[in-house]
């Protein structure tokens, strides 16, 4: 499977392709609104000529040439010859809009998703969908897309993938949201959201990968994401749902997903520096910021500018909410800003109200910038004013100037916050993110983008660094590749071999019966079902022991094998962070001791 090529296409072809409204005409409508090379753009219909005054031709076996890919915005009952003929094109893969598979939960729909599915791995064809909107590159201005949006520029470094159309059209209709690529990828049957993922964050013109995540059929690779994200220190923001039991049941009617447990997304976020985000307006914010911001601070520690007092102790207080640090000013800091602010100011205080004077003095501004930035105490700074559409006040544009004379003096990371969200001016805002200069959302909503601005900065993956946007670090320890992926379409969680040879399993209950298993028993049964575990060695004496921590390497961890104690640690059963061979030694003796002692009829296989 190409799915590179199908992503990037270069020809396409839109059967369907119509002057209605619907799907067909939203995907031609968006072509000859947006489209840059229109001349490899085919409509295809069999009952018309033209379709918006462009040649449309009767079958797609018509179109001349070779295509990378085709948009089918036909019934599904077409879907599976149109399918065919787009393999005699050359396609490398196609998108599918028709509903009516999998999602609905009936005997015949499910059948029909698996013959889809089962003719795409034949024909070796990429699918977007079914039950999908399509796809949008704007790094090369392709649009299989079926949704219209209001008319702009929306071209940015935000990758994002979503397993709902709606949500993808409430981003696209935003006034302030752009991307580099966007992937409505609904059931997600042939290609998965992983694989859209793993796209991105193999993609030089994305600097950000966002996700709107229902549950995942690949965990494994999935989870190979996040770990290649974290070497390439490319932010990941995923709006995951699924923590509510209605939740859960919505996604399973929307799209079939299972959303899995909460508790281990979270911790697998947690892991690689994944910054979870819970609304659409956050995942908007702070994927934008990530995007635009010049570069990341060095430390948590924020100082913040105002022009107002009253907003400066806003600032203060939703700050506090969220544990932002404030630092105090060095003492020549302080000094500079009370020979450059009004005697009515108060330049040792942070947040730090400069007053409106300077908004209309930019080398004054500029200044006022440049020693907050520049005090060692700092690690970045905040400009809270409100930049609305239509602009009254020259002080924007003053302000505006002083700012970018500052920024070509330092290199400290700089953003704005809004104090009202409002639609903003977009030659202003554009100037702004030139600059490398994030405009942050309402105060809430901006001290929420900062903290996790801040928490990724200092994200260490295992060691004392911070992580930069775009500069990649050696390898922090392997993660086992994923068997699927750009690969072959279609893999789930049972192509996946697990870590560690695959013995048999040593006990299965009979049918029927609930009993527990040791902890070794559960990991051979969970590799059975191709879930990765760390196995672990069994040792029956001080002698086996010592032997298996040297061939693990040390530190290791010694505790009890035993299907009969639930909870190892009340019984003396544990051990941890042994150093050495000597500590083995006398760690297996007092464990042993240990169970003997406080739960002496529970039979053990050893440590």
């Amino acid at each position: 499977m190409d799915l590179l090529r199908f992503l990037k296409p270069k020809s396409f072809a839109i059967v369907g392709a119509s002057e209605k409204e619907g799907f067909g005409g939203g995907t031609c409508r968006n072509n000859l609104t947006y489209s840059k090379d229109l001349d490899r753009v085919y409509f295809v219909n069999p009952s018309r000529s033209e379709v918006f005054g462009r040649a449309c031709y009767k079958s797609l076996l018509d179109v001349p040439g070779q295509l990378d890919a085709v948009v089918i915005a036909t019934p599904k009952a077409t879907v599976l010859e149109i399918m065919r003929q787009a393999k005699t094109k050359g396609a490398a893969g196609v998108v599918v809009y028709a509903a009516g598979y999998g999602e609905v939960c009936t005997p015949e729909a499910e059948a029909d998703e698996l013959e889809l599915k089962n003719l795409a791995l034949e024909l070796d064809l990429a699918i977007m969908g079914p039950n999908c909107a399509g796809f949008i590159n704007y790094v090369d201005g392709k649009f299989l897309y079926s949704i219209l949006h209001p008319e702009r520029d929306r071209k940015g470094k935000v990758g994002f993938v979503s397993q709902s159309g709606q949500i993808l059209m409430s981003l696209l209709d935003s006034p302030n949201m752009t991307f580099s690529y966007c992937f409505s990828c609904g059931n997600a049957k042939v290609v998965s959201p992983e694989e859209y993922l793993s796209f991105l964050v193999d993609d030089e013109d994305t600097a950000v990968a966002a996700m709107y995540l229902e549950g995942t059929g690949n965990p494994a690779l999935l989870e190979d994401c996040f770990h290649r994200a974290a070497l390439k220190r490319k932010p990941v923001v995923a709006l995951k749902v699924g923590k509510s039991e209605r939740a859960m049941a919505i996604a399973r009617s929307h799209t079939g997903s299972l959303t899995g447990s909460d508790a281990i997304f979270d911790a697998l976020f947690k892991k690689y520096g994944v910054i979870r985000v819970s609304d659409m307006q956050e995942l908007l914010s702070v994927s934008l910021a990530l995007a635009e911001i010049r570069c990341l601070p060095q430390g948590d520690r924020v100082a913040i500018i105002c022009l107002s007092g009253g907003e400066t102790a806003i600032c203060a207080d939703e700050g506090h909410k969220i544990g932002i640090k404030f630092p105090d000013f060095e003492k020549a800091t302080v000094e500079k800003l009370r020979k450059l602010l009004p005697f009515y100011a108060a330049p040792d205080r942070n947040p730090l109200d400069i007053t409106a004077t300077p908004a209309y003095q930019p080398e004054v501004l500029s200044q006022t910038l440049q020693a907050v930035l520049n005090d060692p105490n700092v690690d970045m700074v905040l400009l809270g004013f409100t930049l609305m559409e239509e602009i009254v006040d020259n002080a924007f544009y003053v302000m505006f100037e002083g700012i970018a004379m500052a920024l070509e003096l330092t290199e400290k990371p700089f953003a704005c916050l809004n104090f009202i969200e409002m639609t903003r001016n977009a030659g202003l805002t554009k100037r702004f993110a030139d600059y490398g200069v994030p405009m942050l959302p309402c105060t809430k909503y901006a001290f929420e983008v900062l903290r996790h601005i801040l928490d990724f900065a200092v994200f260490d993956y295992g060691r004392k660094r911070r992580m930069v946007i775009g500069e990649p670090i050696e390898a922090m320890g392997p993660v086992k590749p994923a068997k699927s992926g750009m690969a072959g379409p279609g893999k789930t969680s049972e192509s996946i071999e697990p870590s560690g040879p695959r013995e048999p399993v040593a006990f299965m209950p009979p049918t029927g019966t609930r009993v527990t298993l040791s902890e070794l028993e559960s990991k051979a049964l969970l590799a059975e079902y191709g879930i990765q575990v760390g196995q672990g060695v069994l040792a029956k004496s001080v002698k086996e022991a010592v032997a298996a921590a040297q061939t693990i390497g040390y530190p290791v961890v010694l505790k009890i094998e035993s299907a009969e104690i639930a909870h190892k640690s009340d019984v003396g059963g544990v051990k941890l962070n042994l150093a050495n061979d000597r500590e083995v030694e006398k760690a297996f003796a007092e464990i042993m001791d240990s169970v003997a002692q406080n739960a002496p009829k529970a039979a053990h296989n050893g440590v």
